[in-house]
C-alpha cells in the first residue's frame, strides 16, 4: 500500500499532487536594493516543486513590516515582477506555491526603519536578536500603533494579497504565528491596548478578521489561508495566558465562516506538557473545531508524518528545515533514501552556497 504522504489531496479549494508541504523559512537572499525576490530564488523554488504545495518565506507587505534584513518584499512593481520568477518556474515544473504575507511588528529594529522604532500593537520590548545590515541587534521598545495606522496595515495586507496575485501565486498564506504582528495582537503579554484591538479575546483576535474581510473585497477567500502558533510560549516574545485556549478557540472557530484554503497549525515550539494553559496536541484540538484543510508542522518526519494523517488529525504535513538540504525530499521520502543534513552557518547568508546547490539523488 502506498504511504498516504504520496497521496493526492483534493478539496473544493486545493488540488495538490501530494501531501507534502514545503513549510516557509526566511533565508534572506534577496541582497538587492529593491528587496526583490531573484533569479536565484526562483531556481530555489523550482528545485523543490515536486512538494505537493510551496509556502514561500515571508514576504514583507510594507516597508513598515520589515523585521530581517534581504527578505524579499511584495509592495512594489519590481517585486511583484521578482515573485513573477518564482511562480512561473514552479508551475512549469508542475507545482502549486502560496506567498506567505508578513509583518513582523515589534520583532524588528529601528536599523530597519530609517532610525524610527517598529510599530506594534503595544509598547512591549519582545526581547529579540534581530537579523539587520550590521548583524544580530536586540530589539527595543515598539511605538504602538495608533487606530490610523491599524487600518493603513489592514490595507497593507489586502493590497500583498493582490499583488501576490499579480505575481501568479496560487494563494496567499497570512502569517499569524511565530511573534510577529497578529501573534503580538493575540496575546496579552504583547497586547496591552484599551481600545478595541485589546482587552477581550474578540478585540485581540480584531485584526485577523479586517485583514481576511479586506481581502475578500479583491480575492476569492478559497484561495487565503491563516497559519497559527497557538501553544508558543517563553520565546519569540509571547507567552500563553489564561486566555489563550479560548482565544484561539474563537479564531479557529470563526475562521470557519471564511472557507479558506487551509489552516496551517504549528504545534509546541517548547515542553508545554506541565502547563494546563496551553493546548497540548495542537492538530487533535484544533481537527475537532476546523472544518477545513489542517496543515500540521513542527519537526516531522516521513514516519510521524505519516501517523498524524492516517490519525485523521491534519490533511498535509509541512516539513521545514529537511527541505533545506533536500530539494528532492519528496523522492527521498519515497524510495527512502537518506536526507542529505543542512549547513547552519549558511541559513541566511546571500548567494547560492547552501541555498541552491544541494544535491539531488542520481537515478
Amino acid at each position: 500500500m502506498e504511504n498516504i504522504l504520496f497521496d493526492a489531496f483534493k478539496s473544493d479549494n486545493l488540488d495538490l499532487k501530494n501531501r507534502i508541504v514545503m513549510a516557509p523559512m526566511t533565508r534572506s537572499r534577496s541582497d538587492n536594493q529593491e528587496h526583490k525576490a531573484t533569479g536565484l530564488t526562483a531556481q530555489y523554488y523550482e528545485q523543490r516543486a515536486s512538494a505537493g504545495l510551496i509556502i514561500t518565506e515571508g514576504t514583507f507587505i510594507s516597508p513598515e513590516a520589515v523585521g530581517v534584513v534581504n527578505v524579499p518584499g511584495i509592495y512594489t512593481q519590481q517585486q511583484i515582477d521578482g515573485w513573477k520568477l518564482s511562480t512561473e518556474a514552479v508551475h512549469k515544473k508542475g507545482g502549486k506555491i502560496f506567498a506567505q504575507l508578513w509583518h513582523t511588528g515589534a520583532y524588528s529594529h529601528p536599523d530597519l526603519h530609517e532610525g524610527k522604532n517598529p510599530l506594534a500593537p503595544s509598547n512591549v520590548n519582545p526581547e529579540q536578536q534581530i537579523f539587520t545590515p550590521t548583524g544580530f541587534q536586540l530589539s527595543g521598545e515598539p511605538q504602538p500603533m495608533t487606530t490610523e495606522d491599524i487600518k493603513r496595515t489592514v490595507n497593507d495586507f489586502k493590497q500583498a494579497a493582490v499583488n501576490a496575485f499579480e505575481a501568479g501565486f496560487d494563494g496567499v498564506e497570512l502569517h499569524g504565528a511565530n511573534g510577529y504582528l497578529l501573534q503580538q495582537f493575540f496575546s496579552k503579554n504583547s497586547n496591552l491596548r484599551t481600545d478595541e484591538y485589546g482587552g477581550s479575546v474578540e478585540n485581540r483576535a480584531r485584526i485577523l478578521f479586517e485583514i481576511l474581510d479586506a481581502i475578500r473585497e479583491v480575492a476569492d477567500l478559497r484561495k487565503v489561508a491563516v497559519r497559527l502558533n497557538p501553544s508558543l510560549n517563553g520565546i519569540m516574545g509571547i507567552l500563553v495566558d489564561d486566555e489563550t485556549i479560548e482565544l484561539y478557540n474563537y479564531i479557529v472557530n470563526r475562521l470557519n465562516d471564511y472557507n479558506l484554503a487551509y489552516l496551517h497549525l504549528i504545534e509546541p515550539f517548547t515542553d508545554v506538557s506541565g502547563n494546563s494553559e496551553a493546548i497540548q496536541e495542537v492538530a487533535k484540538h484544533f481537527r475537532k473545531i476546523y472544518k477545513g484543510t489542517i496543515i500540521i508542522n513542527r519537526g516531522f518526519n516521513k514516519d510521524t508524518a505519516t501517523k498524524v494523517l492516517q490519525d485523521g488529525d491534519a490533511d498535509l504535513v509541512s516539513f521545514g528545515v529537511p527541505f533545506i538540504a533536500n530539494p528532492d525530499l519528496v523522492e527521498r521520502f519515497k524510495t527512502n533514501a537518506p536526507l542529505s543534513q543542512p549547513e547552519e552557518s549558511t541559513f541566511y547568508t546571500p548567494g547560492e552556497k547552501g541555498y541552491t546547490d544541494y544535491p539531488v539523488l542520481q537515478n
